[in-house]
């Protein structure tokens, strides 16, 4: 064990761990039916899972106020520690009032069945314009993000949390590869340095070409695809894990990349999710994180880079992760290869890049986009998924 500890910290220093043992799962589940239940949104579980598996250390539970009205406004727990996303349990004020603080308070998921505990410490009100201003830079509710703070429950249960069971994800069990278990992983193919790449999109050649430049400084890729909740229109998390086996199976060296799962929820907050990704990524037992254009992005909300500004607001070090910055990459059709303006001599019109927009567009013509945007393989999986979802 020692070789898992000489990689990177987990945030904090020490690596959470909220899974119940047998003996306290015995203990909780002879409670079940005599606690106050809460119900998990699709989010709220996932961010218990994260919390639970130590993807969001330091965090023990959903946050106190202290640590929420720090974060929102600083991006800083109470303690100084940089964290820039709140991980909140919202709910209505009648659900609030039946809650006594210093009790047990069970939770289920969406489908009834019993998950976890919370140790209820605090229940507190919060200024939702406020958290939606500081946090996704908009207050309208038109941003996804925005509009989850305005449609949850106007009090939030604080306190440390219990995951009762950590099931196998029911789609993607052989890449649920939690902090613990990729951190064995690095140590076991002595890496020292592994750079973590977040996406809630299929991949491209334009993901793929930063994901190799990043690869040629460090040891080993750690490929993160998040499968929680995102919203409506982005492509099914199946078809995205698809897309990337096909991926590691003809174009990536299987030896130098892990493919795993983030289990976590998108927030759509750009620049703050991204100090956000790179501090889970530092979990799992990253050195490094990719951040490349509008990162968490939506609409037209943020900078094309202000997902990379944010990060010359923290010391250099305070974070713990490194951030490789890449600008938009594209095909150059002068040059015959990918690049970006840093490297390539091409004028606009001789660039390939085309919006994810524009590519949904044309599968749904059942076009396929061109191999200078995406892998044949990749394109046809995307147009296959594509057609079966237009028949359904």
């Amino acid at each position: 064990m020692s070789q898992v500890h000489s990689l990177n910290p987990a945030h904090g220093g020490t690596l959470i761990n909220r899974i119940v043992t047998p003996e306290q799962r015995q203990v909780f589940l002879e409670k079940a039916e005599t606690l106050p239940r809460v119900t998990l949104d699709e989010r709220a579980f996932s961010d218990l899972v994260m919390i639970a598996i130590g993807g969001f250390s330091p965090l023990t539970g959903f946050m106190e106020q202290a640590d929420y009205d720090t974060v929102v406004t600083d991006m800083r727990l109470a303690n100084g520690l940089p964290w820039s996303i709140p991980v909140t349990l919202s709910v209505e004020a009648a659900i609030a009032d039946g809650l006594q603080e210093g009790s047990l308070v069970r939770l289920d998921d969406v489908r009834g069945r019993f998950v976890g505990v919370l140790e209820l410490t605090q229940k507190y009100t919060y200024d939702k314009v406020k958290e939606a201003i500081n946090v996704y830079r908009t207050d309208e509710d038109k941003h996804p993000g925005v509009k989850v703070v305005y449609d949850q429950g106007p009090v939030n249960l604080a306190g440390p949390v219990w995951l009762l069971q950590r099931d196998p994800h029911p789609l993607f069990p052989t890449y649920q590869i939690d902090p613990v278990a990729s951190r064995a992983m690095f140590a076991e193919k002595g890496w020292k340095t592994i750079v973590g790449f977040q996406t809630r999109n299929p991949i491209h050649r334009a993901h793929e070409y930063i994901q190799k430049c990043a690869l040629e400084v460090v040891d080993g890729l750690f490929l993160h695809p998040l499968v929680g909740a995102t919203k409506q229109d982005d492509i099914p998390a199946d078809v995205r894990m698809r897309c990337y086996e096909i991926m590691m199976e003809h174009y990536f060296p299987q030896d130098r990349v892990i493919l795993a799962i983030n289990p976590s929820a998108m927030r759509y907050a750009g620049p703050r999710e991204a100090i956000f990704h790179a501090l889970v990524r530092k979990n799992y037992g990253c050195t490094h994180f990719i951040v490349g254009r509008d990162h968490a992005g939506v609409g037209d909300y943020y900078g094309t880079y202000d997902a990379q500004y944010i990060f010359d607001e923290f010391a250099p070090g305070e974070l713990g992760i490194m951030p490789l910055k890449f600008e938009h990459a594209f095909y150059c059709k002068r040059t015959s290869t990918m690049a970006t303006t840093k490297t390539s001599p091409s004028s606009p019109e001789e660039r390939v890049h085309l919006s994810g927009t524009k590519v949904r567009e044309m599968l749904r013509r059942g076009e396929l986009p061109p191999p200078e945007f995406s892998r044949p393989e990749v394109a046809a999986e995307l147009a296959r998924a594509m057609q079966v979802a237009q028949d359904v």
